[in-house]
């Protein structure tokens, strides 16, 4: 644990994170991401309490209104809470917002635990083949025409850049908004967020193991045919697939520390 210790960067290291954003993105974007993969990664245990205000940001020369407003963003987050005199402590794990995600994010920044990872999954088996099902029942010409549009690009650009990985997003959005379920189009962030993160840790120290485009294919084709069992199905094996592709991105940097 790290209870009344300071965080150990580089006086340039946050300025340098806050270019890196680009235009638009403040500092204390760039300190929230700091601290939020510090919590995220175990740095700063649930009960720590975070660097003073004043020793934190002399430490890393950024002013006290950037800590502040970083220190905001983790508070509605779930992930802290600041008390008069008591300083602000690490919450513990079941008061974090884990869907949210810039959480997620934080989480995939650094080395996630794969009971974490198991439960991201098993969040989608409930929901996304529940989802397809739906969609294949409600969807209307232009959700299929969204949904083949993110296929294409997929196609186009492959899910080792960044447009491929945006076409996967707007693919699964596609298919949480043709729900008509405004339950379940709330969970699109959530869910689009985790699939974005978790396909870029599968290819961070080798390449994906195998293309799951086509299971993607299976899934709209069933949409597009209105059955929805069948559409549950493929939906099913292909959050069954990456999951298997993720544990075993996960072993393959166990066992070669050095890869990742």
């Amino acid at each position: 644990m790290v209870t009344g210790t300071k965080a150990k960067l580089g006086d340039g290291t946050v300025r340098a994170m806050a270019d890196e954003r680009g235009p638009g993105r403040r500092l204390h974007g760039a300190l929230a991401y700091k601290l939020g993969t510090d919590i995220l990664s175990g740095k700063y245990q649930p009960g720590d309490i975070l660097p003073a205000e004043v020793a934190f940001a002399g430490e890393l020369k950024v002013s006290r209104s950037a800590y502040r407003e970083a220190i905001q963003v983790l508070t509605a987050k779930g992930l802290i809470a600041s008390r008069p005199k008591a300083g602000t402590r690490v919450l513990d794990r079941d008061r974090w917002n884990l869907l949210d995600p810039d959480v997620l994010g934080w989480a995939f920044a650094g080395e996630p635990d794969m009971e974490f990872v198991r439960s991201l999954f098993e969040l989608r088996a409930v929901v996304e083949p529940a989802a397809a099902r739906f969609a294949a029942l409600r969807r209307t010409k232009a959700d299929l025409t969204t949904m083949r549009d993110a296929l294409v690009a997929m196609r186009r650009h492959t899910l080792t850049t960044e447009a491929g990985r945006a076409a996967d997003r707007d693919f699964h959005h596609a298919i949480l908004q043709a729900t008509r379920n405004q339950a379940m189009m709330v969970l699109s962030a959530s869910i689009g967020a985790a699939v974005n993160w978790t396909t870029q840790f599968k290819q961070r120290t080798r390449a994906l193991p195998r293309n799951p485009i086509p299971d993607h294919q299976r899934v709209y084709d069933a949409i597009a045919d209105g059955d929805g069992d069948a559409a549950a199905e493929a939906m099913n094996v292909l959050v069954d697939l990456a999951l298997d592709d993720t544990r075993s991105a996960m072993m393959h940097d166990a066992e070669d520390p050095a890869a990742a």
